[in-house]
């Protein structure tokens, strides 16, 4: 699944903050940047998981409706 605005803006800036980190010499900021980064792949990761889980219970409430 893709993900949605709110975890889009927190990647990008995350690789901003990598980037300021790495170009300022600042660790904290570039690893700080890395983690938002993290942080927006585990939410997508759980949003996909919710989405399929959601997905098997259509299809499972759809084959009881036609019998």
């Amino acid at each position: 699944m893709s993900k949605d605005i709110n975890e889009k803006a927190e990647e990008l800036g995350g690789k901003a903050k990598e980037a300021f980190g790495e170009a300022t010499n600042d660790e904290s900021v570039k690893d700080e940047g890395k983690a938002d980064q993290v942080k927006s792949d585990v939410k997508e990761k759980f949003s996909d998981a919710g989405d399929a889980v959601k997905d098997g219970i259509n299809k499972i409430a759809g084959k009881f409706q036609d019998k």
